[in-house]
C-alpha cells in the first residue's frame, strides 16, 4: 500500500490521538445510512443507500447537498437534518463498540498520549457512544460538530480536538476519506480503518499512514503507527 507522510526530521513529537467515533470506535455508519434514507424518504427524494454511505462522515451541514444536490438542499436541507436526527435516536440504541475500541482508548493513554474523541456527530450521539465505551477516565477532551462552524472534510473538528487537549501535534484515526481529507487539511497524518465498509481503493486514494481492520488491529502498534 502507499504509506503516508513521514515525520521530518525537527518535526514536533506527536503527543495527542484524535479518534473519529461513528465507524471508527462504534458500529454505527449503517445505521446513519438508514436514518438518511428515511429522511430523504420523507421528502419524496430517492437517494440510492450505496451513494449516502459514501457520504458518511461528513457532517450533516454538507451530506445533502453532497448526495442530493443544492436544490434538494435550499428546499429540504433543515427538515432532512430534523428528520435524520429524530430516525436515528429511533435506532441508537442498537449501536455496538467495534472490536477493540475500548482497548485503543487504553492503550493510547497508557502509552502517553492525550485522547480526544473528535466526531462530525451530535454531541447527544457522541455521550451515547461514550457510554458504550466507558472510558471517559482517559480522555483529554471530546469535540463535535457542534463546537465548529464547519464539519468534515474541512479539518476544524480536528484542530479544535487538539487545541481542547492542550496538544502541539496530533495523528487522527478514522475510517473515511473524509477524516483523512480533514485530517490533512490541518497537517495532520492519519490511520484510518476499514470499519466504516469503504472501499479499499478510496481509503488507500486518501494516503493514510496504514490500512487496518478495526480498532484491535490497532491496538498492538500504537507506539508504532501514533507516535
Amino acid at each position: 500500500m502507499v504509506a503516508g507522510p513521514a515525520p521530518c526530521q525537527g518535526d514536533p513529537v506527536t503527543d495527542t490521538v484524535l479518534l473519529d467515533v461513528d465507524g471508527t470506535l462504534v458500529d454505527s455508519t449503517y445505521h446513519h445510512v438508514v436514518a438518511w434514507r428515511a429522511a430523504f424518504a420523507g421528502v419524496g427524494v430517492d437517494v440510492p443507500a450505496a451513494r449516502i454511505h459514501r457520504a458518511v462522515g461528513m457532517g450533516g451541514d454538507r451530506l445533502p447537498a453532497a448526495v442530493a444536490g443544492d436544490d434538494v438542499e435550499r428546499d429540504h436541507g433543515d427538515a432532512l437534518r430534523q428528520a435524520w436526527e429524530a430516525r436515528y435516536d429511533d435506532l441508537v440504541d442498537q449501536v455496538r463498540p467495534l472490536p477493540g475500541a475500548s482497548d485503543l482508548v487504553r492503550a493510547c493513554a497508557a502509552a502517553g498520549l492525550r485522547v480526544v474523541l473528535a466526531s462530525s456527530g451530535k454531541a447527544k450521539h457522541l455521550d451515547a457512544a461514550r457510554r458504550l465505551l466507558a472510558v471517559d477516565e482517559h480522555l483529554a477532551g471530546v469535540t463535535t460538530s457542534e463546537d465548529v462552524d464547519t464539519s468534515k472534510p474541512a479539518g476544524d473538528v480536528f484542530a479544535a480536538a487538539l487545541a481542547a487537549a492542550g496538544g502541539s501535534s496530533g495523528v487522527v484515526v478514522g475510517d473515511t476519506p473524509w477524516d483523512a481529507r480533514a485530517a490533512a487539511a490541518v497537517g495532520m497524518r492519519c490511520v484510518l480503518l476499514r470499519s466504516g465498509g469503504f472501499c479499499d481503493t478510496d481509503l488507500r486514494a486518501a494516503n493514510p499512514l496504514e490500512l487496518l481492520d478495526t480498532p484491535a488491529d490497532l491496538v498492538p502498534r500504537v507506539e508504532e503507527l501514533l507516535r
